[in-house]
């Protein structure tokens, strides 16, 4: 539902892709609870009433030596538990990595199956990290939000923590007692982190991001929509 966001749609085709269709300045309030952030099952992460964008569209790249297989898939909620939608884009002259800017390398990947998704998004989740450091060093979610000129939010789920840092959100899924990180540009963190605490599957990793990484790999292929 439309409660008067941005709405971003894509849909111009501009390389090689397989799919199926379907129908990074945010700041944020502060942990003010008292708990530790790891324990999102307990809601005063929600900071304030707010409405859960959606739909969501959920990223990843994987690369050989001079190609790179994004893919995204669109969920109808942070809840779902099955895609409405897949795309995903092989993209050649992939730039080499580059350290310090790793987005150079990526976010054409990312805008490449993004331009091949038919749905209307109002987030998109990225595996890696938006922001680098407390003070909002610009990660891949950072350019990915500035490139839509901060009009849809962008979460940042990592596995694991940069560089050794704690200014992300650390979310507990599951039984596991390994977080991810969150980080988010377009939602406060603790909306952003208490969203990826809720997303479908009994895991750490939730069940749709399991599920781009697949796509990435290779290791399955889109499905056709019902």
């Amino acid at each position: 539902m439309n409660d008067g966001s941005a709405v971003i749609g894509f849909g111009a085709t501009s390389s090689a892709a397989t799919g199926s269709g379907g129908a990074s300045g945010g700041g944020g309030a502060a942990n003010t609870s008292g708990r530790p952030r790891a324990h999102l099952a307990i809601p005063p992460f929600m900071t304030t009433p707010f409405t859960a964008p959606a739909p969501l569209g959920i990223l990843d790249v994987q690369y050989t030596d001079t190609q790179a297989l994004a893919a995204c898939v669109v969920a109808a909620s942070f809840r779902s538990p099955t895609p409405i939608e897949e795309r995903v884009a092989l993209v050649s002259d992939v730039k080499p990595y580059k350290p310090g800017a790793f987005f150079e390398r990526e976010l054409p990947c990312l805008l490449a199956v993004l331009a091949l998704v038919q749905t209307p998004l109002l987030a998109l989740v990225i595996d890696g990290y938006v922001d680098l450091d407390e003070h909002g060093a610009p990660g891949l979610g950072a350019h990915l939000h500035a490139h839509f000129q901060g009009a849809i939010p962008v979460v940042g789920v990592a596995k694991t923590a940069f560089r050794k840092s704690s200014f992300a959100t650390p979310v507990l899924r599951g039984k596991s007692q390994s977080p991810l990180f969150v980080t988010a540009r377009g939602l406060s963190p603790d909306n952003a982190a208490h969203l990826v605490q809720q997303m479908h599957g009994p895991h750490r990793i939730p069940t749709l991001l399991t599920r781009v990484d697949h796509l990435a790999r290779g290791l399955a292929s889109p499905r056709q929509a019902k």
